[in-house]
């Protein structure tokens, strides 16, 4: 696909997932072989290119709101909103921002810069729709380092205590800049790795499928089941105790799953969190394999230098 030719993300919702994925591949060359010139964040940004068109795909910029942390992850976002033919001028004086840019597309609706500040914007973005009685998504996109931030925290708390409608995506890649650390972190490995969590939830789901209608007991018992399970094999009862209702763990290298749950999320009533694992790197072997956050952010000779010998390197492999 000619990418240079996108004016509005809109044209996704008529995409099939094999066009997705295709659309994928074409993302990820481009972003490799642009930063080669510019340099740029290219670790995080190839984590995200799944997730981020997904997330054009089941929601309707401007009118939904994706407020994304940090920001230095919105490249694939800018793509999609009809930016990719200055991607040449990317980082330069006057040329286009690293980040979003309120004043670059009415698809950036908060600049950002510093870590940790998505939830506390999401909030009071929430708080003004609700007040002019208005109807869209509030979607804040951060990174599990970020998570770690005390104002990230603070708002998660707040967001949960008004029990305000707010799409929370957890893009849980891992890594920061460097490997994060502490408690929060160590949490989110175990939710990671819960896939005996899921197996049982399925099973119960495939049983009451084969119970006949019983009327509200039996579905209430049910549901007390299900999360019985969640609460004998999950530590992520941490989201739901503080008034979320968790979604995941979600491969969000997988269009199928990360559709599903998005659709899923805008239902719910009150605040929900979707917990996203991705790859920072995906696609290009330097930077997935990456552990020492060198290739988080590169200046354009390392970036120049290393494309050029390791273009066979390029991985490219969809990953459903």
């Amino acid at each position: 696909m000619d990418l240079l030719k996108i004016k509005d993300p809109a044209f996704l919702k008529k995409m099939t997932i094999p066009e997705l994925e295709a659309l994928s591949e074409d993302v990820r060359k481009f972003l490799i072989e642009s930063t080669s010139v510019t340099g740029g964040h290219i670790g995080p940004n190839l984590g995200v290119v799944e997730l981020t068109i997904a997330l054009h795909y089941s929601f309707s910029s401007p009118k939904d709101k994706f407020i994304f942390d940090v920001g230095h992850q919105s490249y694939v976002h800018k793509i999609l909103t009809g930016r990719a033919e200055k991607f040449d001028t990317l980082r330069q004086h006057g040329g286009l921002d690293g980040f979003p840019k309120r004043k670059e597309s009415i698809h950036d609706v908060f600049e950002t810069g510093h870590s940790s500040t998505s939830l506390s914007a999401a909030a009071g973005m929430a708080i003004a729709r609700d007040i002019k009685h208005e109807d869209y998504h509030v979607v804040p996109i951060i990174g599990d380092g970020a998570l770690t931030g005390g104002m990230a925290l603070e708002a998660l708390n707040h967001i949960g205590d008004m029990g305000k409608e707010v799409i929370v995506i957890l893009n849980d890649n891992n890594m920061s800049i460097a490997p994060n650390v502490g408690a929060m972190h160590n949490m989110l490995g175990k939710l990671r790795t819960s896939g005996k969590f899921k197996r049982a939830k399925k099973d119960v789901e495939a049983a009451m499928k084969r119970i006949p209608q019983a009327g509200d007991r039996i579905a209430n018992m049910a549901e007390r089941i299900k999360d019985s399970i969640k609460y004998l094999l999950v530590q992520g009862t941490f989201f739901e105790e503080m008034g979320f209702t968790y979604l995941g763990p979600v491969n969000g290298h997988d269009y199928q799953d990360l559709i599903t749950n998005l659709e899923f999320a805008k239902k719910v009533k009150g605040p929900t969190l979707i917990h996203v694992v991705t790859t920072k790197g995906k696609g290009y072997e330097p930077a997935e394999t990456d552990r020492s956050g060198a290739w988080h952010g590169t200046v354009l000779i390392k970036l120049k230098q290393v494309t050029l010998l390791n273009r066979s390197q390029m991985l490219l492999r969809g990953v459903k």
